[in-house]
């Protein structure tokens, strides 16, 4: 496993890693933006390389910073999509209605408590496990089918990992297979 510097931009090496890694193993990329200027830049990167699966960019959820109004900005989302890419664009699977019911009642519930034990290995790690489980809830992805994703820590992409997914309904069925780069904790 590769370990970052979490104060880099390691982003084009998390690309090189999971472009090698998806095409090894033939398999779709799933990669977690908010604004989409990661997956502008993952599709710049993948411009001259032979990279032929589906690349699944998921996104937040409408509200998650303004209500009513979605990160991504529309005209991203249309250069995306031409770019053949997939947009979900969700509610996430390990915080989504949780983080309401513990901000309301102020308790713990079991999908924070989740989240939070997978942000003990990295918060990019926390992301690729939810981004595989929303893209496997849309669909998207083929149902325990391992798949490459790319998640961060802030507006870096710094953590691939080879997922098998489930659904957010199966959470504990989903696999972590290998962890190929993440940030060091270290401080």
């Amino acid at each position: 496993m590769k370990l970052f510097d979490v104060k880099n931009d390691n982003s084009l090496e998390s690309f090189a890693l999971a472009n090698d890694k998806a095409i090894e193993l033939n398999t779709d990329i799933v990669l977690a933006t908010t604004s989409g200027n990661t997956a502008l830049k993952f599709a710049d990167y993948l411009s001259d390389k032979p990279f032929s699966n589906k690349v699944i960019i998921v996104s937040h959820a409408y509200g998650t910073r303004e209500k009513g109004k979605n990160a991504m900005p529309e005209e991203t989302r249309n250069k995306l999509k031409d770019l053949g890419f997939t947009i979900v664009t969700a509610a996430h699977a390990l915080s989504g209605v949780e983080r309401g019911l513990s901000t309301a009642f102020k308790g713990v519930y079991p999908a924070e408590i989740v989240a939070h034990a997978l942000r003990m290995i990295s918060a990019g790690v926390k992301v690729c496990v939810e981004i595989s489980l929303m893209a496997c809830d849309a669909g998207v992805i083929e149902y325990k089918k391992p798949v490459v994703c790319i998640g961060g820590t802030g507006r870096n992409a710094d953590t691939v990992c080879v997922i098998t997914p489930t659904y957010s309904a199966s959470l504990l069925e989903t696999k972590v297979n290998d962890i190929l780069c993440k940030p060091s904790l270290y401080e």
